[in-house]
C-alpha cells in the first residue's frame, strides 16, 4: 500500500461554528513524506498537523501556531483519515473548518470529488505496541496493541435522548462512511444559550448540531438512534490523526473527549509506544480497510 494524496483541488464554503460567519475551505494534493499541512490563507501561516501544535482542546480541537488558530479541525480530520491520505494541503480563509451539517460527511464528499491519489512511497503506519490509557475524574481513553484498527466507546447522560450508549467499530473507509460519518455533533440548549451570550456558537443551529432540552431533542429526528455515541467516535478518528498516521490498534473510551485524546495522543509519543511500519503483503486484510 502506498501513501496518499488527493487527485485533484477541491473546495467549499461553509458557517464557522462559534464566529457564524462564511469560510471558505480547500483542499490541495502534496508530494510524499509532506504529512498533513493547515494553511491560513488570510495570515499566511502553515502550520502542521502535530500534537506539540494543539493550543486548545475545550470546545474543539484547535492548532496553534504564532498567535494564529485553526480551530475545529475534528470532523474534517476524521474524513481524511477514514480515506488513509496521509498528504495533503488544507487552506482556509479564516480561524475555523466550516462545521457544515455538524457531522463528517460533506467532507467525505469532497474527498470523493477529489478522488485519490497514490503515490511512490510505501505507507507508514503507527502500530501501538503498549496500552497506554489517560485517566481524569472517571473517564479514560486508551489505546493497546491489536492487528486490526478499532473504536469502542462509551458515554452516559442523564437525558432521556441518551442515557447510556455504548458502539464498537472495528474501521474501514466502507464502514465509517456507512457507521460514522453522518453522526452529527450534538449540544444542550441551555449550554448553546450560555456560549453564545459570550459570543461563541453564533453559527450553531438545528441545520448543524442535535440540540437537546430537558426532555427531547429540538430536531425533526435523529439519523441513529445511538448517534450521540457514533459522534464521539467520529471525533476521536479526527482527534487520533494528530498521532501523524494511521495507527494500527485498538482505541477504547468511556466519557472521553477533545481533552483526554490530546493527552493520549501526546503520552504514546512521548512513551514511544509503538513502531513505524511500511505496509506489506501480510497485511492484506488491513490494505483492504482502506479500500
Amino acid at each position: 500500500m502506498k501513501q496518499r494524496t488527493i487527485k485533484k483541488p477541491v473546495e467549499i464554503v461553509g458557517i464557522g461554528l462559534h464566529k457564524g460567519v462564511p469560510v471558505k475551505l480547500r483542499l490541495e494534493p502534496l508530494g510524499e513524506n509532506s504529512g498533513i499541512v493547515f494553511y491560513r490563507s488570510d495570515k499566511g501561516v502553515s502550520i502542521e498537523l502535530s500534537p506539540k501544535n494543539v493550543v486548545d482542546t475545550k470546545m474543539a480541537t484547535v492548532l496553534g501556531k504564532d498567535g494564529v488558530v485553526v480551530s475545529t479541525i475534528e470532523h474534517l480530520m476524521s474524513a481524511v483519515y477514514a480515506f488513509g491520505i496521509d498528504n495533503l494541503r488544507i487552506v482556509i480563509d479564516n480561524d475555523e473548518v466550516p462545521i457544515m451539517d455538524g457531522s463528517a460527511i460533506s467532507f467525505v464528499m469532497m474527498i470523493k470529488e477529489a478522488g485519490i491519489e497514490e503515490l511512490s512511497e510505501n505507507k507508514k503506519f503507527i502500530k501501538i505496541t503498549k496500552e497506554v490509557k489517560i485517566e481524569e475524574n472517571g473517564k479514560f481513553a486508551l489505546l493497546k496493541p491489536s492487528e486490526k484498527i478499532s473504536f469502542d466507546f462509551e458515554i452516559n447522560f442523564s437525558h432521556p435522548m441518551i442515557g447510556n450508549q455504548k458502539y464498537y467499530f472495528e474501521f474501514s473507509t466502507k464502514n465509517y462512511i456507512e457507521e460514522i460519518s453522518k453522526a452529527r455533533t450534538f449540544g444542550f440548549l441551555k449550554e448553546v444559550q450560555y456560549l453564545r451570550s459570550i459570543g461563541l456558537a453564533l453559527g450553531g443551529s438545528l441545520e448543524n448540531a442535535i440540540v437537546l432540552d430537558d426532555k427531547g431533542i429540538l430536531n425533526d429526528s435523529l439519523r441513529f438512534p445511538d448517534e450521540f455515541v457514533r459522534h464521539k467516535i467520529l471525533d476521536a478518528i479526527g482527534d487520533m490523526s494528530l498521532l501523524g498516521n494511521n495507527f494500527i490498534g485498538e482505541y477504547k473510551a468511556k466519557a472521553s473527549g477533545h481533552h483526554l485524546n490530546h493527552l493520549l495522543t501526546k503520552k504514546v509519543l512521548e512513551e514511544k509506544a509503538y513502531e513505524i511500519v511500511e505496509f506489506n503483503a501480510k497485511e492484506v486484510a488491513l490494505a483492504k480497510a482502506f479500500c
